[in-house]
């Protein structure tokens, strides 16, 4: 292919999983889903690997781009065929973030998979929102292994009813499920029409000269790294569960564009439910390496080949069944990132950023009751951490999520919520040359009793600064006036109020005088 034809065929595979992107959020029931945006789209080749993925999460993303090939490779797939899994230790990364992959067959032949994961608010936990403050996976809800939802084009009518009868509003939750299965179907749909016209031969050409693109982009980039050995720590607050100050340890080793990145010295699993499985850990570190690249960069396996990683089986990034890792794909992916950064800032300090703020702010609320059960679960964001060409933007998601807030009007219709503030934090962004991004302030009235569980990170270290940029401010919890643990569930009352105030991102260079 020309250089002409070989952007087509990225955009081309690309418009697949926008398609299916568009079609999830439109079928969706769940705010969580049709107004967070809490959702990602990708297609993969027939052996698991990345072919394309829309711009949707990168948490998500990255972790089914290492996890897919174990995915597809243990089962036999037939026409018509769609699999569905949440089990963090054979693919997923936590039970909320539900995945459904379908094979595309074209002629006979296996063509490749569309896939799709989706963040669902209830999926049987021991607390409302499914995001408790856990000490094992079964607390966390119900376990799906990879298991065929539709077999042949026949759907399992009989296992579905088992994981609906596990939520507390099935009937939102089926439709859910049928959204993820419609947006599948489109995908396959379309890439199979598309594949058809173009000749299988043809098809599969593509696919390796766009990898041997990104692959060649990839390289060049990485190639600015100077060679060399580079070390960075940082902590996670604490587990929930009474453990602070757990570390996290990397060592970047560079040599001519390839880079390895090793996580020894991280502190091993912990009680609570920080713990992650190596899929998470690799999709902050692919993240990381892909803001490196052009932007042209396909967004493929390719892109991916230079880089790799390891991490100790049983440490707090490798963690062995049955740890606990409601909180680990949310609030542990995103202190990988700071680590990594942090070891990139001494090889490339001209192009690093400071921290950002460090948490994605979970807070997860419900009820179950014989009049109403309900579960509303939100990330916030926070500030974005500045960098050598500028401040960090203020009350933004940051890295490992980029899912909208839940519209005040959207949360105020389906939940019993009042949202008395929702501001930015001002002044809470670290002061430097470029100054961080300021967090925000959400604050909630509740209008009937309800569990309350949080999961929230930088409330006892500051995100940092650069280059002599001083640190952004830690967050907080507040309820009734009086503060609260970055990890904590009670019960709040009707009438009772609970703010967030996420922290602000640190500063870059110091303040000139």
């Amino acid at each position: 292919m020309n250089a002409i034809e070989l952007s087509l065929f990225s955009s081309r595979i690309a418009a697949v999983c926008e398609e299916m992107g568009a079609v999830l959020q439109r079928a969706a029931l769940s705010p969580n889903i049709k107004d967070r945006l809490d959702y990602s789209c990708a297609v993969f080749d027939p052996q698991g690997l990345l072919c394309a993925q829309a711009a949707h999460i990168p948490v998500h993303l990255g972790s089914m781009a290492y996890a897919m090939q174990d995915i597809v490779g243990r089962l036999r797939w037939r026409a018509g065929d769609m699999v569905i899994l949440n089990d963090p230790y054979l693919g997923g990364t936590h039970l909320p973030d539900v995945t459904v992959v379908a094979p595309v067959f074209v002629a006979g032949e296996l063509a490749g998979f569309v896939a799709n994961r989706a963040h669902h608010a209830d999926i049987g936990a021991s607390a409302p929102g499914s995001m408790p403050l856990s000490r094992s996976l079964a607390e966390e809800g119900f376990i799906i292994p990879p298991t065929y939802l539709i077999r042949a084009g026949r759907l399992d009518k009989a296992w579905l009813a088992r994981v609906l009868a596990r939520t507390a509003n099935p009937s939102q939750a089926r439709g859910d499920f049928a959204a993820q299965i419609s947006a599948n179907q489109r995908g396959a749909r379309r890439l199979a029409a598309w594949v058809s016209g173009l000749g299988l031969a043809r098809f599969r050409e593509g696919l390796h000269e766009l990898n041997e693109y990104a692959e060649r982009l990839a390289l060049d980039a990485l190639r600015r790294i100077p060679d060399g050995v580079y070390r960075y720590s940082d902590v996670m607050d604490d587990d929930g569960l009474g453990q602070n100050d757990i570390v996290i340890a990397a060592e970047l080793r560079v040599r001519d564009g390839h880079v390895t990145v090793d996580f020894s010295g991280t502190a091993p699993q912990v009680a609570g439910n920080i713990n992650c499985p190596l899929s998470v850990a690799a999709a902050a570190v692919y993240y990381v390496f892909r803001c490196l690249l052009p932007a042209q960069t396909p967004a493929c396996a390719g892109s991916f080949r230079p880089v790799s990683l390891s991490a100790p089986a049983g440490c707090l990034l490798n963690a062995r069944r049955p740890a606990a890792v409601a909180a680990g794909n949310v609030e542990t992916s995103t202190r990988v990132v700071d680590v990594v950064l942090g070891a990139l800032a001494q090889a490339i300090p001209g192009r690093i950023p400071a921290a950002s703020h460090g948490s994605m702010n979970n807070i997860a609320l419900g009820a179950r009751g014989a009049a109403r059960s309900w579960d509303y679960y939100e990330t916030l964001g926070g500030g974005m951490g500045a960098g050598p060409a500028g401040g960090g933007p203020s009350a933004v998601q940051t890295h490992m999520t980029n899912t909208r807030n839940t519209p005040i009007e959207s949360l105020e219709m389906h939940y019993p919520l009042r949202v008395r503030r929702y501001e930015i934090r001002r002044g809470s962004g670290g002061p430097g040359r470029f100054p961080g991004g300021d967090g925000l302030l959400r604050e909630y009235e509740f209008l009937e009793d309800t569990v309350v569980t949080l999961l929230t990170e930088r409330r006892r270290h500051a995100p940092w600064g650069l280059q002599g940029g001083a640190a952004g401010e830690r967050g907080r919890n507040r309820y009734q006036g009086a503060d609260l643990p970055g990890k904590v569930n009670f019960i709040a009352h009707a009438g009772e109020r609970l703010e967030i105030h996420t922290p602000g991102g640190g500063g870059w260079g110091a303040v000139a005088l």
